[in-house]
């Protein structure tokens, strides 16, 4: 028989089900009732609810409860720092069946090959790994990327499987003053899914920008921005990641009313938060915790998520739905105990059935050697401008202040906490080198040094002391990218990244140890943040305000322009 007459007669009753789940409920996201309920699979497919099955394996779930497979629709794979068949194997058991990814930070070093690598991983992993074709390499005329994708590169890609469509399009200036590059790639997508980037933006410009058919966003962080956004036809992700934590901020709109225009994603969690604190489980339990419904923040987490992205067929437990489930042992708790991807129960001898694809990238950080001198900074007569960090926020703020000095050499003013950035280019293109100051990381020695600089992934290094900082940035020559972390000459901790400068070769178990470690080391500098790596990694990001720096120099993010 086909498939399709299987799953009418297994759904029918007619031939016992695949599989048949016994002894639970499912949370009907339609009505808000638990169901006590028979579920039914034929192949990758739920055949029956509501009624009483046979089946070829019949499973208990006894007081537990069923609910759609969870979709994080927005993220970076590369940030977990693994490759996507360990990002599989580490996340798909919290429940999460479907990412819809932008592989924007491996085709910012590689260009076209990144892409065809998360292409060729996707057909292989069990989650469902979809990809958004990353609209902004490079991202700005800011910084220096590794790579130059124009739309005549990006077109071939358009038709995979596994496409859905342009990736965040971060470069809001050059679509609301219609840039040339940027409107030969929203023409090719027009009537396709276009991902948004606009943070902040509102009014007149924010009309401009959704008139170019942008239809979702992931960077609102507060209510106000957010209730905007969705009024006027955005279809808004609601953030909670290792470093960018809105979800308490954007709470009072996660309501049943306003549901069906949400959705939650990660954008960027690394392996160590994910194993103590969880994924999008961790969002939907904290949401249940603060008093946000539960029909509304599951709605979020699969059938809303679903239909923002095109895909019909998930999201409901029901007959005729792919059968991505998660059996949980409560609605508040969510805690997955047993997993279904496409119909199948996720298992390790699941993974091991996933052929491996060959890894990119070994030899991409082309950085010259550095030394302390490099670093110097000259005494200017008037206030420097200070990147200020601010805690679990990738936005930081434009602040200015007269630093010490020594000599004719601006100096670290460790009593304001201000301490020295740079950020050199690693892809062998210039050798650029740009120094500055950034206040708010605890430092009282050493330094921390990073191949992940978003979006161009060129090297970020912060620090007290020039000569770590340059130790730093040399390590991270040798071991072909990474973070590296150095106190007193000496290297305390480091972890390698030779996948593009962004993700280990390791199982993301020893990754996960390995980030313990190193941020022992880093907290023995005397760092006060939480996650410090991921902070030194958006201090290049120059379309998130207000203030930057990349290899060019220091970017004011409002007026889009390097400070001379």
């Amino acid at each position: 028989m086909s498939d399709l007459e299987s799953r009418i007669d297994q759904g029918t009753g007619r031939e016992p089900a695949d599989i048949v789940l016994k002894g639970g409920r499912f949370f009907d996201l339609v009505t808000g009732e638990l169901v006590a309920s028979d579920i039914a699979i034929c192949g990758d497919t739920i055949v029956g609810t509501g009624e009483a099955y046979e089946g070829k394996q019949v499973i208990d779930i006894s007081g537990r409860i069923v609910v759609p497979g969870f979709i994080d629709t927005h993220l970076h794979i590369e940030s977990s720092l693994v490759t996507p068949h360990e990002f599989d194997r580490c996340v798909l058991p919290y429940g999460v069946t479907t990412v819809i990814c932008d592989p924007h930070e491996i085709a910012n070093v590689i260009g076209t090959e990144g892409i065809q690598f998360f292409l060729d991983s996707a057909l292989e992993t069990i989650m469902d790994i979809r990809v958004q074709l990353s609209s902004c390499v490079p991202a700005t005329h800011l910084e220096t990327a590794g790579a130059d994708l124009p739309i005549e590169r990006l077109l071939p890609f358009r038709h995979h499987p596994k496409v859905i469509g342009l990736a965040e399009f971060m470069n809001f200036p050059g679509v609301i003053h219609k840039d040339p590059v940027c409107m030969a790639k929203l023409e090719a997508f027009q009537g396709g899914h276009i991902d948004g980037h606009a943070p902040l933006l509102s009014g007149l410009g924010l009309n401009g920008y959704l008139s170019a058919g942008i239809r979702t966003e992931h960077e609102a962080t507060n209510a106000a921005e957010a209730l905007e956004k969705i009024r006027k036809g955005m279809h808004i992700l609601v953030r909670e990641g290792s470093v960018s934590k809105d979800l308490h901020a954007l709470m009072p709109i996660i309501t049943e009313r306003l549901s069906p225009h949400l959705a939650l994603c990660t954008d960027d969690r690394n392996p160590l938060d994910i194993a103590e604190e969880g994924h999008l489980d961790f969002m939907i339990r904290t949401a249940i915790a603060h008093c946000v419904e539960p029909l509304a923040i599951y709605r979020a987490a699969s059938i809303s998520a679903a239909r923002a992205f095109g895909l019909r067929d998930r999201g409901l437990v029901a007959p005729g739905w792919r059968a991505d489930l998660v059996v949980i042992d409560s609605l508040e708790n969510c805690k997955a105990e047993m997993v279904f991807a496409a119909g199948r129960k996720v298992t390790a001898e699941l993974f091991a059935t996933r052929r491996p694809v060959a890894p990119v990238g070994l030899d991409s950080v082309r950085s010259r050697l550095v030394k302390a001198a490099d670093f110097a900074v000259p005494v200017k007569a008037e206030d420097q401008p200070v990147i200020g960090v601010l805690p679990g926020k990738i936005i930081t703020e434009h602040r200015r202040y007269r630093l010490p000095s020594s000599g004719n050499q601006t100096t670290v003013d460790l009593a304001n906490d201000i301490i020295k950035v740079a950020v050199i280019e690693r892809h062998g293109k210039n050798g650029n080198h740009a120094n500055g100051f950034v206040q708010g990381f605890g430092l009282k020695k050493g330094a921390i040094a990073s191949t992940v600089g978003h979006d161009s992934h060129n090297i970020c290094v912060v620090g007290v002391s020039e000569d770590d900082m340059a130790a730093a940035v040399n390590r991270l020559s040798e071991i072909q990218g990474g973070f590296v972390v150095v106190e007193d000459g000496r290297v305390t901790g480091e972890i390698a990244l030779p996948v593009a400068g962004l993700m280990s070769l390791e199982p993301y178990e020893r990754v996960r140890d390995t980030l313990v470690e190193l941020r022992k080391a880093a907290y023995a500098l005397g760092t006060t943040l939480a996650e410090p790596f991921l902070q030194v990694a958006f201090l290049p990001l120059p379309v998130i305000p207000h203030l930057k720096i990349s290899d060019r120099g220091m970017v004011d993010v409002d007026q889009f322009r390097l400070i001379d």
